[in-house]
């Protein structure tokens, strides 16, 4: 007999906002995400300068021809990025929520290339990235003078307060404010 959702039973509390402590899942962190993309050029450019992003590792594959870049927000907690490459990489791996790119070398000239799947058209998967802001509207304005290619605007739809932009390989990027999505939330009787 296959097991269905409805019966499915969890090992441990799954109470929304419930620290599941154990032992064994201790100094587990969730790391990364992984985005193939076309161009390092282009799409560095925009998690650095556009979203502002630290470049905290690459790491190349020359037989194999493809490159890793490790990117994501440099926090004060974790303490400064190393200079030594091997603390550095050590550094970048125990950090929370990074975004890996990869690059699989000669796409960037290929102009064959179609590009990679968003997950946003049929079939769909993937859908998106997240970033939280201070302020959705100041976030949007700065992305509309940078150019940026917009899915969603703060004020389009149903769901106001919330943008979605699109980074050079297309894929999907939501723009919002943890305090908005909380009072959203609060207005739908979810708190």
């Amino acid at each position: 007999m296959t097991e269905t959702h409805s019966e499915f039973v969890p090992q441990r509390d799954s109470r929304e906002g419930h620290v599941n402590e154990t032992a064994e899942t201790d100094q587990f962190v969730f790391n990364q995400t992984m985005m193939r993309i076309r161009d390092p050029k282009d799409s560095l450019d925009f998690y650095i300068n556009v979203l502002g992003m630290t470049l905290l590792k690459q790491v190349d594959f020359p037989g194999m021809q493809f490159s890793l870049y490790f990117l994501g927000y440099a926090r004060e907690d974790a303490g400064p990025v190393p200079n030594d490459a091997h603390e550095r990489t050590a550094f970048t791996f125990r950090q929370p929520a990074l975004l890996e790119l990869t690059h699989n070398w000669g796409t960037e000239s290929d102009d064959d290339f179609e590009g990679y799947h968003d997950g946003n058209k049929a079939p769909q998967g993937f859908g998106h990235i997240g970033m939280s802001v201070p302020d959705v509207t100041a976030a949007c304005e700065r992305f509309e003078r940078l150019g940026v290619e917009f899915v969603k605007r703060p004020n389009d739809g149903k769901m106001k307060g919330i943008a979605f932009i699109k980074d050079p390989d297309g894929y999907w990027i939501e723009i919002l404010e943890a305090n908005s999505i909380a009072d959203l939330s609060n207005e739908m009787g979810q708190i």
